[in-house]
């Protein structure tokens, strides 16, 4: 007997994991897959020696989320944070390109720049209360109100169809929308909005970081940690019930809605089970690496330091791409998302070699391969990126939801990102993490804050169980606690 089971050793269930251990509690994990992560996971997906963040690969909360900062990811992991941040190439020819400093990008937009540093310096100014705010359930108070009504009123700036208001030319709104369409959503909206300023203050205040490695890295520190406090992980083990893991006091799930009510069979009252049987999924994402010979050749030299490249062109054409997808078309010329983590780390590929990452946005289900597409896309903004193309894979958006449960669909936000679907997560209710069944919680990217790499959801989770079933508070996370 454990006191503490975990199903699935994604980065959500590590995190609730490695604060259940750190209680002094007897933690076992389970995870169906050959390997930890969850959606943290590098593979050698084409050839050996060549490494590939399967799903994650930048990860803009890994110096921000208040978990990683208490457990002090960046102690334990080699995070190495580009020149430029994040950039997006211009129809006309240049590049619109976010720096670490605010002051130098304000100063690099030309025009629009100061309309730019007026948007994110207040929210910049506060960023650790922007954190704390996004990083909990929206229904509660923020320790931060003036962070928040900042931050509410930055996302009703850029939110709505008047976000060109502020704006004269082309760079800024590009470079804001870039980093938006990383939501799988209309655009303009909120949710969208939201979540991209976020991200945008988070280049300006520690960057986007790469980890030497890859994003399977952050997985292995987290399991080493367990390990040190006694926790086991017990991998290629699927639990189909939760009987298989009982008599456990407390079980914790990185699961999505949809496997929780598998799980739980006639225990979950109806209510609940409505909700998690249908819980909404949104749009998805078909994936496509390469090996390359050399660099990509973008036409912008300031591309080639970025760590992330939002390639869509204007503000107008990244809007009009998303919004097909979200009537369920695909669009032919997409918005795609590029990373060459290479650049920055060597071990990921033999000498004198890239890997590169990329995807765009499809309708859920999808098998349409969009390596094509993707590859045109690139081309137009790097004129003979062909070339240096060795090979590629296609991870189509099925294949997605078949490697990862959790991806209903192929959607890696395991939950539709709408203001609805914020809140309703998959409940509404001030303790989403704790379900109608006695010592059951939910911890997956399915509840707040939402997705993305931030240990947050299994944080939450397990804060809630040490207080309802072992009378206990968080443990200290740091390295001589």
């Amino acid at each position: 007997m454990v006191d503490v089971a975990v199903v699935g050793a994604g980065p959500n269930g590590l995190a609730a994991a490695v604060v259940m251990a750190r209680a002094g509690l007897e933690v076992k994990v389970y995870e169906a897959a050959s390997d930890i992560g969850g959606g943290s996971r590098t593979s050698e997906l084409l050839e050996p020696g060549y490494l590939y963040d399967v799903c994650s690969a930048v990860h803009p909360m890994a110096l921000a989320s208040p978990f990683f900062r208490a457990f002090e990811l960046s102690r334990r992991v080699e995070l190495r944070v580009p020149e430029v941040q994040h950039g997006t190439p211009l129809d006309s020819g240049g590049a619109a390109l976010a720096y670490q400093s605010l002051e130098r990008t304000v100063e690099e937009l030309g025009v629009d720049g100061p309309a730019y540093g007026r948007l994110l310096g207040p929210l910049l100014a506060r960023v650790d209360g922007v954190v704390e705010f996004t990083s909990n359930q929206l229904l509660r108070l923020p320790r931060d109100p003036l962070a928040a009504v900042l931050f509410g009123l930055a996302t009703l700036d850029q939110g709505t169809p008047l976000w060109g208001r502020r704006f004269r030319e082309d760079a800024a709104p590009a470079l804001l929308t870039g980093v938006m369409s990383h939501a799988l959503g209309s655009q303009p909206s909120l949710s969208s909005t939201g979540a991209g300023l976020l991200l945008s203050v988070l280049a300006h205040a520690w960057g986007w970081p790469v980890p030497v490695g890859g994003s399977i890295s952050i997985a292995r520190a987290m399991a080493d940690d367990l390990s040190a406090h006694g926790g086991t992980i017990q991998v290629g083990e699927r639990v189909d019930s939760l009987d298989q893991v009982r008599p456990a006091k407390a079980i914790l799930l990185d699961v999505a809605p949809p496997t929780l009510a598998r799980l739980g069979g006639a225990e979950i009252p109806d209510k609940y089970r409505h909700s998690l049987e249908t819980f909404r999924f949104g749009n998805a994402a078909c994936k496509v690496d390469f090996i390359l010979s050399g660099p990509v050749p973008w036409q912008d030299a300031g591309l080639a330091k970025a760590g992330t490249v939002h390639v869509g062109g204007s503000r107008r054409a990244m809007a009009e791409s998303e919004n097909l997808v979200d009537m369920g078309r695909y669009p032919s010329e997409p918005y795609v998302l590029v990373s060459q983590p290479s650049m920055l780390d060597e071990s990921r590929a033999p000498q004198g070699r890239h890997v590169l990452w990329t995807y765009c946005h499809v309708p859920k289900n999808s098998t349409i391969d969009m390596a094509e597409a993707v590859t045109a896309r690139i081309e137009r903004y790097a004129p003979g990126f062909r070339d240096v193309v060795v090979a590629s894979k296609t991870t189509t958006a099925a294949e997605l939801s078949a490697y990862n449960e959790n991806y209903v669909g192929g959607d890696f936000s395991a939950g539709m990102l709408d203001l609805r679907g914020l809140v309703q997560r998959p409940v509404v209710s001030n303790v989403p993490w704790r379900t109608p069944m006695p010592g059951v919680y939910l911890c997956s990217s399915s509840t707040p804050p939402g997705p993305g790499v931030t240990g947050m959801p299994g944080y939450h989770a397990a804060k809630h169980a040490l207080k309802d079933i072992f009378k206990t508070t968080v443990p200290g996370l740091g390295l001589g606690l």
